[in-house]
């Protein structure tokens, strides 16, 4: 008899991490006045809704639903057609963040991602704090809300997801996953679409707690070896639970699109400092330093460059990393074109503990990483704006 998920999946971490209404939220970014009126992005009255933001969902309108459909439900909508450009643009920033705590980050579209945290607690810190601490920074630096759910699979993960839906967080440990998954209605098991929901219903199955009732071989019958083997699984919290990450290593990283295009350099260099700022306070959250500093611009023709150079020695100390970013600015700076996006991503990272930092003979006692630490815990406890460089304070963010 099963009982939960497989053996090799007890000691297994993985999150998912699911953009609330995700087009409709980049969209609400540009347009606050939006939030408590009903809109969708997608078609207005031919084409398909891409995404409802959740007082067009109290309506009933739903992504993939007809923009017919979702305009005789709710006719005072507001609609808005895509801009993909811009969600792109948002779900890399997006990614950029989760990697800062483990390279085994899967995408696995333009909304959703998974990572496998498994082994890292020593570095990151336990499970649920750290999917708190990526919801707060994602709507720090993006504007948008997200949901994550944490199990010992990405089904389990996945179905916690949905479950924290709006704006939420849920973890189910390894001997919770059969309590949490058998009370729900059959159709809300991933996997499970509408027709083989109904292919179910003459064997009387409602619940997950059903489905999980009937004989492998009687699922294997009437869905096929494989297939019914699947749906056993599944009802039992078994599932695929390999997060396949893409290419490149772990690293830290942040971007900023600008309200406006910048031409000046002071007003770029500035907007770099800010960047740097976020990257390095999480470089020290998550307890670790790097060595090779990256610079992406984006200017106002879409066209992207970028460069990279390699310290002497990893730091997470932001005017370290601040100058490095300065040097290759200079390097790819364009005096004719204006800056759309900055971009500043640090790799090369090993863990704050086991790395030798040899000081200089005239270094103080305590310098800017002592500071810099200080800071750190001053915004956490104050909020965002209780310790800024001065620079930031003076300029408007565009």
């Amino acid at each position: 008899m099963n009982t939960g998920p497989a053996p090799a999946d007890r000691h297994r971490v993985v999150m998912c991490v699911d953009m609330d209404a995700f087009y409709a939220s980049v969209e609400l970014r540009r347009h606050p006045e939006w939030r408590d009126v009903p809109m969708w992005v997608g078609g207005a009255s031919r084409g398909v809704v891409l995404s409802a933001n959740y007082p067009a969902r109290a309506y009933g309108v739903r992504g993939g639903m007809s923009s017919t459909r979702a305009r005789r439900l709710c006719p005072h909508a507001v609609c808005v057609p895509p801009d993909f450009d811009a969600y792109t643009e948002v779900s890399a920033g997006i990614v950029a963040i989760l990697e800062t705590f483990t390279a085994r980050v899967e995408s696995a579209s333009i909304d959703e991602a998974y990572l496998d945290l498994t082994g890292a607690e020593r570095t990151v810190g336990p499970p649920a704090q750290v999917g708190e601490r990526l919801r707060a920074i994602i709507h720090d630096e993006q504007g948008i809300a997200c949901s994550v759910g944490i199990g010992p699979n990405r089904l389990v993960a996945k179905m916690a997801t949905n479950a924290a839906k709006p704006d939420g967080l849920l973890e189910v440990l390894p001997d919770d996953v059969v309590g949490f998954l058998h009370p729900q209605p059959v159709e809300h098991l991933v996997g499970i679409g509408a027709s083989t929901a109904a292919r179910l219903r003459p064997l009387d199955v409602r619940t997950v707690a059903d489905l999980a009732a009937v004989p492998r071989s009687a699922l294997q019958r009437e869905f096929g070896r494989r297939a019914g083997g699947l749906l056993h699984d599944l009802a039992w919290g078994r599932g695929s639970s390999r997060v396949v990450a893409g290419p490149g290593e772990r690293g830290v990283g942040c971007q900023e699109t600008f309200g406006r295009d910048l031409a000046d350099d002071a007003g770029v260099q500035a907007e770099l400092l800010r960047v740097v700022v976020k990257v390095a306070s999480r470089m020290r959250a998550a307890g670790v330093l790097g060595r090779t500093v990256t610079l992406t611009l984006r200017y106002a023709d879409f066209a992207t460059a970028s460069r990279a150079l390699t310290l002497v020695a990893p730091t997470d100390v932001t005017d370290e990393i601040y100058q490095a970013a300065r040097l290759l600015y200079a390097q790819l700076r364009t005096p004719r074109a204006s800056v759309r996006r900055v971009g500043v991503r640090v790799t090369g990272l090993a863990d704050r503990g086991v790395v030798c930092l040899q000081p200089t003979l005239d270094a103080p006692d305590h310098g800017w990483r002592d500071a810099e630490r200080a800071a750190d815990d001053a915004i956490q406890r104050f909020g965002p704006h209780a310790v800024r460089r001065a620079v930031l304070t003076r300029r408007d963010r565009p």
